[in-house]
């Protein structure tokens, strides 16, 4: 699951600057300050994240298989795409019943972080 995080990380943070990208030059004149904010934040989490997501690799690389590590890094993944994709999409005009879809990724970074601290606890240092 390492190589299958690392290589997830290191697309998503390509992917996190190609959308913030879009956002400083093709989305400045086009969306109202209030979406382009609502925008920037998907960007900024989408970003923190694929670093956690990173660390998440390199742990596992470092400490070896962990069940709680990799749910980590799973939940990371889901909280990207839940969290930043729904900030994206409702910035972007996409339809208000994504509203709800935010906080869920926002619960999966929570516990993300968790299984992350989960993992810290039980390793061998």
């Amino acid at each position: 699951m390492a190589k299958f995080f690392l290589l997830s990380a290191a697309l998503s943070g390509g992917l996190a600057v190609c959308i913030g990208a879009f956002a400083a030059h093709g989305l400045k004149t086009r969306l109202s300050a209030d979406m382009l904010a609502v925008f920037r934040t998907g960007v900024d989490y989408h970003f923190y994240h694929t670093l956690a997501l990173l660390a998440v690799a390199l742990l596992l690389k470092q400490l070896g298989q962990s069940t709680a590590l990799n749910l980590s890094g799973s939940l990371f993944i889901a909280g990207i795409v839940l969290f930043s994709g729904s900030l994206y999409a409702l910035a972007l005009g996409g339809p208000k019943w994504l509203g709800p879809i935010t906080p869920l990724g926002g619960v999966c970074f929570i516990l993300a972080w968790l299984a992350m601290a989960w993992a810290a606890a039980r390793a061998n240092f």
